[in-house]
């Protein structure tokens, strides 16, 4: 036999064998292809339509600029081109046919992101026809969409826009144990929510924790009525959601085989639940106490799902090192408390003390008046830690509206801070952002201005809207 001339029986065998394997590689493909189908039937359902509008290069110059990571820039430029930011700092090479506006004496900052909104759900005026925020027919309603209850004419959102808000997560109430998906959206005119959505973010779970969901079912006679009652239901509904995951998990490794499993029957409420057991939809779980905080960690490690924020957080000071640990951000108020039992163990210095301990700190709203000015906000919560020797600068503290924001609710690869490649969501302040002087006066969405304090041409309003310009184009 000659050197590298294999004799026939054998390349027969050979032959054989790689078509065997391709075979088996086809339907493996198959399989994969046929799972990826039903998985992407279930999660891409109501798609983001939202497509910005077109956007001319310009340049911000000689303002005080915040990134949102930390940094702050003087005398500095911000270039945006094709609706991403395109460079920041102080030098580098400006195209001579960008249009040119001038920051002088401005600051700069990423759009606002407001992690906790019932915006849209819980429209304004606050009469019963438009509260359509909190399902509480059943303390597990996870098949619920916020989404699906947005009024995309809300007069809410213009004036939230009109206070420096780009992004913002629409959540249901709190009402259940887990009261169905949240929705990211960004803050511009459309005519349906899904020309709002936020492109590729994910869906987040709304859970409830404490005293509303064990009075709202204890009320009707049923449970929860209890704080163990709250964590039984919670641990129920997601051995539910192991078992129906295990099932279709079960199918789709079976596709393909002699022995191919039946189609399980689709579940709306199990589907979201699956979701997040596989990472694809984030919890954010309303929370008070801390020793409440620390029983909701062990049911994530439980069932191996991940906590991304606790809301309203009153205590989370408490236990700021073990969130820290867990990567686990506190969306809270600034000086909201005292209006339940769980809420009476607050302090001003909550977010401050969260952000010391190297943990992700967030001030959200929870409200059509506050999103409005949630810098003043943030900057009550960073003044109440610098009282208390936490030496927290302004630079930093912008996080908690922006970047930190942006993580929670996971696009913050795309937005919430001002870096090469990001969005263009954008904010011209009059003053310092953290000063009660402070007014945004330009707001750019995708690099497209979207608002101006001076020009009602650019002062999106609602249908529903009352006001009034003054004859220099002020809305008053």
């Amino acid at each position: 036999m000659h050197r590298g001339v294999l004799p026939l029986p054998l390349k027969k065998h050979l032959r054989f064998f790689f078509l065997l394997f391709l075979m088996t590689s086809l339907i493996a493909c198959q399989s994969d292809d046929a799972s990826k189908a039903d998985q992407q039937k279930q999660s891409q359902a109501f798609p983001s339509t939202y497509i910005s509008a077109p956007s001319k290069a310009f340049v911000i110059e000689h303002a005080t600029v915040l990134t949102g990571t930390g940094i702050e820039y003087r005398d500095a430029s911000v270039l945006v081109e094709n609706g991403l930011i395109k460079a920041v700092g102080n030098n580098f090479f400006i195209p001579a046919d960008v249009e040119r506006i001038d920051g002088s004496g401005k600051w700069v900052t990423p759009g606002i992101i407001d992690v906790h909104s019932h915006m849209g759900v819980y429209s304004s005026p606050g009469i019963e026809s438009t509260q359509d925020g909190n399902e509480m027919t059943a303390p597990v309603t996870a098949e619920v969409w916020a989404e699906h209850s947005v009024w995309t004419q809300d007069p809410a959102m213009p004036l939230a826009l009109a206070g420096g808000v780009t992004t913002f997560q629409v959540l249901p109430g709190s009402g259940n144990l887990i009261g169905g998906r949240g929705v990211t959206l960004k803050n511009v005119n459309a005519k349906n929510v899904q020309a709002m959505k936020f492109p590729d973010a994910p869906h987040s779970l709304k859970m409830a924790c404490g005293e509303n969901p064990k009075r709202v079912y204890g009320n009707k006679g049923r449970a929860p009525s209890t704080r163990m009652g709250n964590v039984a239901g919670y641990r129920m509904a997601w051995i539910k959601a192991e078992e129906y995951l295990a099932k279709w998990d079960k199918y789709t490794e079976s596709l393909g085989s002699k022995k191919e499993l039946d189609k399980p029957a689709r579940d709306l409420q199990l589907d979201t639940l699956a979701e997040v057991l596989r990472g694809n939809i984030l919890v954010h779980n309303h929370c008070y106490r801390a020793e409440e905080m620390m029983v909701m960690i062990d049911i994530a490690k439980e069932f191996g799902y991940k906590i991304s924020a606790f809301h309203h957080a009153i205590e989370a000071y408490k236990i700021a090192d073990v969130l820290a640990k867990e990567n686990i951000c506190s969306a809270v108020w600034a000086d909201w408390w005292g209006f339940k039992h769980e809420a009476f163990d607050h302090v001003r210095e909550n977010a401050a003390m969260v952000h010391n301990a190297k943990a992700c700190a967030i001030i959200h709203s929870d409200s059509a008046i506050g999103i409005q000015h949630l810098n003043q906000e943030t900057a009550k919560a960073m003044a109440a830690g610098n009282k208390n020797g936490l030496s927290i600068e302004v630079k930093d503290a912008i996080a908690w509206i922006t970047s930190n924001a942006a993580k929670a609710i996971g696009v913050g690869d795309k937005t919430g801070s001002l870096k090469e490649n990001m969005m263009a969501d954008i904010v011209i302040w009059s003053h310092n952002p953290l000063s009660v002087y402070a007014k945004a006066e330009k707001v750019f969405i995708d690099g497209v201005l979207t608002y101006d304090r001076y020009d009602s041409e650019f002062q999106p309003v609602s249908d529903f809207d009352l006001g009034i310009i003054d004859p220099e184009g002020v809305r008053l």
